[in-house]
């Protein structure tokens, strides 16, 4: 068996640990209590994650072992046989959304091979990414926002105009929504979960045609996960605000602290991602309950096969 059919196997049972997140998760949506929210959702996917049959290793994860009380960077999962997976996770992005009952609140998983994820550390990362179909090196992170949606404009045949670009909504990214501005496209601007930012670039029916902007680098890697799986290009840099950052960063092994990651970097074998949603979002809908059980959505993807999922699944209660 391959690498790749072993981890096929494993689909169902992921969907299952995300599913089981966005559930726990949905129970606090609109108390205020994001902490709480996540740890729910922490508990849950920890829970779901130890029924499979599989060597789990979690390489992104709810923060380094001594600062996070599950679900930590280097924590081992499953029943401890089967095929070695690495997983990067977020249990609840959007934990504010979350508390705030606000849309696109995600329980989200990425299984590889193991080695198959970049161990990215816990702080900020530079990001652009656009969908398939498009020639090699049509996005470049060092060149301006306005040059990409040029470039991109040109690759596609329209006119600048033509062109929307997903950018998370802070005030650090003033610079970036001028630079698109100034070509005429459109923005789209999300409040957070920049993993499905990166995804509706990736969607040819999202009507997105490039993400950019800096996020979390654990996001980050979920995002290429996704589009190893969708197609698209991605490429990245990590972001330190201080020293800690940058020993966070060397003690998972990163030693070029100024390198750029393109996609085959950060996802480098073939890969599972999984998102199941808690509050109604623009991938998929909210936890939803009825009389005697519950009804989630979830999408997964496969590199392996290339096939997309929309999984309705509704649980007695």
């Amino acid at each position: 068996m391959s690498k790749g059919q072993a981890l096929e196997m494993l689909a169902n049972q992921a969907v299952d640990a995300a599913e089981l997140a966005a559930i726990a998760a949905y129970k606090l949506v609109g108390r205020g209590d994001k902490i709480a929210a996540d740890q729910a959702a922490v508990d849950a996917m920890r829970k779901g994650l130890n029924a499979i049959a599989m060597k789990g290793r979690i390489v992104i994860g709810e923060g380094e072992r001594d600062e996070a009380p599950m679900l930590y960077i280097g924590e081992e999962v499953g029943l401890g046989e089967g095929p070695e997976i690495d997983i990067a996770l977020d249990p609840l992005e959007g934990t504010s959304l979350t508390a705030k009952a606000m849309n696109n609140a995600l329980a989200v998983l990425a299984l590889a091979p193991r080695g198959g994820l970049l161990h990215a550390p816990d702080t900020y990362m530079d990001k652009i990414a656009c969908g398939p179909g498009l020639p090699a090196g049509v996005i470049d992170l060092d060149a301006s926002p306005a040059d990409n949606v040029k470039a991109i404009a040109k690759a596609k045949g329209v006119a600048s105009e033509d062109i929307t670009v997903c950018v998370l909504d802070r005030e650090r990214h003033e610079g970036i929504v001028e630079s698109i501005r100034s070509t005429g496209a459109r923005i789209v601007f999300i409040s957070d979960g920049d993993v499905a930012g990166v995804i509706m670039a990736a969607d040819l029916d999202g009507g997105v045609d490039m993400y950019v902007g800096q996020g979390g680098a654990p996001e980050g890697v979920l995002g290429a996960a996704a589009l190893r799986c969708l197609g698209g290009q991605m490429q990245t840099r990590l972001f330190f605000r201080n020293d800690d950052e940058r020993e966070r960063a060397r003690r998972v092994g990163i030693t070029d602290l100024d390198r750029k990651y393109d996609l085959t970097e950060m996802a480098s074998e073939h890969c599972l991602f999984v998102a199941a949603g808690v509050t109604e979002g623009n991938l998929v809908s909210r936890v939803h309950h009825g009389e005697g059980y519950v009804e989630t959505q979830t999408l997964l993807f496969s590199s392996v096969t290339g096939l997309r999922r929309k999984i309705s699944t509704r649980r007695p209660l």
